[in-house]
């Protein structure tokens, strides 16, 4: 799908160079990439941005100022992408704990296509760590759209329209929708917001926001100023240092309090930003944590009050890890051929060399049997690492199908005799297995033989073919992580992340005091998991009744001491953490519901889902179209409120499922690589345009319209009846290939 994506602008760049700009020496067109500039992914939206669609390259023109060029044959197939001009844009990001609202709007013109013509327009929006697309909201001459999310089973919506017609994603990070039928010319306006996560490395946060845009984006005309904006506010609630690190553009501080920071830059600009937004951020003290609490809203389904438990671990330079104890179950069935099994022997590879001397592991790797590198963890020396490296290279050969449940068996059995080290589980797959909660039920029953630490079970899936709520669900009943691959591209770097996240653990066992008192008390998740050196730890929840000034923390150090903190509670009505919360709760909850095959459960996801407008696995975006119909009223007759209502109609846009599913077992089956995408046979009408479009097609490539002509003017009548039988025979011919292809294909 990216690499169609990336050939339709390749191929409306080229289609670009038609638009006439004058003669008007000062008046430039956009600059085109040079080759230089030019890799595999550069056509890919880096900010978000705009494309005319054009099926018919004959409609591509300069709606001011026609050019009349010479016709234009043909279709474009897939349609060329042509990227619109920008007039302005502006930024706005909002971060709270973990987690970024960021809100861009900006304005385009149809500057490619024919003032009397039309096309759609396909909007790009990436996203930043581990984004969600909120909300997309687009103004046109005489329509408006705005996406809203709805329940899978409302029938309001689905009765109405007969499938999903638009939208989704172009890679995970690439959100995609298309306005349709916008004249050339015209001026959109788009706001879109979106959530994404703060990364966080170092004791610091770091927002990085797509925003970085190309030269042919840049308006053709005389070089005039325009106005780019970007404004950020940080709230970390009362009691709270914030200090600034660094910024990729030259913000102004507006405001400074304890725990708040407001910045703005707005400049007049030649060309658009050429770099992302980055801002950088951190706190003055070591491990610190909090509990804010709120109120549920108006419309908020759940009355019950909301809590957020807070955990940050600062800089933890020179404090000591836990000794490892380490099994690695990797996926090496015939689906993980290629890239995702190179990737991840390479991701193992550093995960080994980054172990201790102290530490010890071993390798499982399983399809439908498994295949040890040793029957218990070795020590992590040298000499075994590169032993481990060169079994990894002889045995590591994608073939079979996946069986999960064995080797997680023989994970846990390894594991279950050691008590002076910190027991870990890596699994990695790609595929769906039938026993998932069977799995969940093994795991969750298996016995700890008093061990202070039980095993931590980490969690990697690769693709969306695996189930990665079943993975998600045994990383929280181990009391682990879970990370995922959605698209082949990032595995190694994603990989190799959870590995130096989950192996920087530096409080364990920890437990929340002080809430025993507390009604209708849940927490989100319901075993929380460790504290890790590279990662923060946010729990949530609901409760009813008082909720005490101050709570303990307390845990397992790497030297086994216990760790404590007090940690103060304070209101957070700045903050809106139902929304901050909403997708960690969601996909939480999605786990649940999918071990429980709870229906109960999955309505009140749908419904934070759509309180929220955080995508989920039972909610559908929809797009409705306001379109504006002009009215005459009669002098003599006042409009009456009736009259008012009927000023706009409405139609529904279905786009397709944002969710990433429940994993596709048949395809784990079949073997099938992440990534591939099912095709879909072509309809017999689109095979029959196809088998006519190419023979005439290759007809017109041998001869062009001027050598026809002069030829036909000096032919005999004799010819002229011998050529005419002869084109009624290839028509006949092209016919009968047409009706072979038709028939082909439907026995296929």
């Amino acid at each position: 799908m990216a690499d169609e994506f990336i050939k339709s602008v390749e191929d409306g760049l080229s289609l670009s160079k038609r638009i006439y700009f004058g003669n008007d020496r000062s008046v430039a067109p956009p600059k085109p990439m040079m080759a230089m500039e030019k890799s595999t992914n550069s056509l890919l939206p880096p900010a978000p941005m705009i494309y005319a669609v054009i099926p018919d390259p004959s409609i591509v023109d300069n709606p001011d100022v026609p050019s009349y060029q010479p016709h234009v044959h043909g279709r474009c197939d897939p349609p060329a992408l042509i990227p619109l001009q920008m007039n302005k844009i502006s930024l706005e990001a909002d971060c709270y704990l973990d987690t970024a609202f960021v809100t861009v709007m900006g304005s385009w013109r149809v500057h490619c296509v024919k003032g009397n013509r039309h096309c759609d327009c396909r909007i790009a929006i990436p996203m930043g760590e581990q984004g969600s697309i909120l909300g997309v909201e687009v103004e046109i001459p005489r329509r408006s759209y705005c996406t809203q999310l709805v329940a899978m089973d409302d029938k309001s919506v689905t009765e109405k329209v007969a499938k999903a017609e638009d939208g989704g994603f172009l890679k995970p990070h690439i959100f995609t929708v298309t306005v349709p039928q916008v004249d050339g010319g015209s001026n959109l306006s788009i706001k879109v917001w979106w959530l994404q996560r703060l990364s966080y490395k170092d004791d610091q946060f770091t927002l990085n926001v797509p925003f970085r845009f190309p030269e042919y984006v840049v308006p053709a005309g005389k070089k005039m100023s325009k106005k780019e904006k970007i404004q950020l506010n940080v709230n970390f609630g009362p009691l709270t240092e914030v200090l600034l690190k660094t910024t990729s553009h030259p913000l102004k501080e507006l405001k400074r309090q304890v725990g708040k920071m407001g910045f703005l830059y707005e400049s007049d600009v030649l060309s658009w930003s050429s770099s992302d937004f980055i801002f950088t951020y951190s706190f003055p003290i070591h491990t610190f944590g909090g509990v804010l609490l709120q109120s549920p809203s108006v419309l908020d389904i759940d009355r019950r009050e909301m809590f957020c438990f807070y955990l940050f671990p600062g800089n933890q330079k020179g404090r000591k890890v836990f000794k490892k104890e380490v099994v690695f179950l990797v996926d090496i069935s015939g689906s993980m051929r290629g890239q995702p099994l190179e990737d991840t022997k390479n991701a193992l590879f550093a995960a080994l060399s980054n172990l201790d001397p102290e530490d010890s592991f071993t390798v499982i790797a399983f399809n439908d049997n498994t295949y040890l590198f040793s029957s218990s963890p070795q020590l992590a020396t040298k000499e075994a690492i590169e032993t481990a490296t060169q079994w990894i290279g002889t045995n590591f050969i994608a073939g079979g199908g996946t069986n999960i449940l064995l080797p997680l068996n023989q994970a846990l059995e390894m594991l279950s005799s050691s008590q002076s080290s910190f027991p870990m589980i890596f699994l990695i797959t790609d595929g769906a297995v039938e026993d998932e909660r069977h799995i969940c039920d093994v795991l969750k029953s298996h016995p700890t033989k008093q061990r202070s630490i039980s095993p931590r079970v980490h969690t990697f899936g690769i693709g969306a073919f695996c189930n990665h709520y079943f993975l998600r669900m045994l990383a929280i009943i181990g009391r682990g992580h879970h990370d995922a691959a959605y698209d082949t591209d990032s595995i190694e770097a994603r990989m190799e992340g959870l590995f130096a996240r989950a192996s920087s653990t530096i409080v364990a066992n920890i437990a929340i005091d002080g809430l025993d008192g507390l009604d209708g008390l849940e927490v989100y998740p319901s075993r929380i998991p460790d504290l890790l050196s590279g990662s923060p730890l946010i729990i949530s929840g609901r409760y009813q009744g008082d909720f005490p000034d101050t709570v303990k923390a307390k845990g397992i150090l790497a030297d086994m001491d216990t760790f404590s903190i007090d940690l103060k509670v304070q209101e957070a009505n700045e903050i809106p953490l139902d929304k901050v919360l909403a997708k960690q709760q969601i996909e939480l909850l999605t786990a649940q519901a999918w071990f429980s095959e709870s229906k109960d459960l999955e309505e009140k996801i749908a419904k934070i889902s759509v309180q929220t407008s955080v995508v989920s696995e039972y909610t559908r975006m929809i797009l409705p179209e306001t379109h504006k119909v002009p009215e005459v009223l009669n002098k003599k007759q006042p409009p009456n409120k009736k009259q008012a209502t009927n000023k706009t109609e409405q139609r529904i846009i279905v786009l397709q499922s944002l969710g990433i599913g429940f994993g596709n077992l048949t395809f784990t089956i079949e073997n099938v690589r992440p990534g591939c995408d099912e095709v879909k046979p072509p309809e017999a009408a689109e095979i029959i345009a196809r088998a006519a479009s190419n023979c005439c097609g290759k007809m017109c490539s041998y001869c062009c319209g001027m050598c026809c002509i002069k030829t036909c003017s000096r032919i005999n009548e004799q010819f002229t009846i011998a050529l005419t039988q002869l084109c009624g025979a290839l028509s006949c011919l092209a016919c009968s290939s047409c009706c072979d292809a038709c028939c082909s294909s439907n026995e296929g």
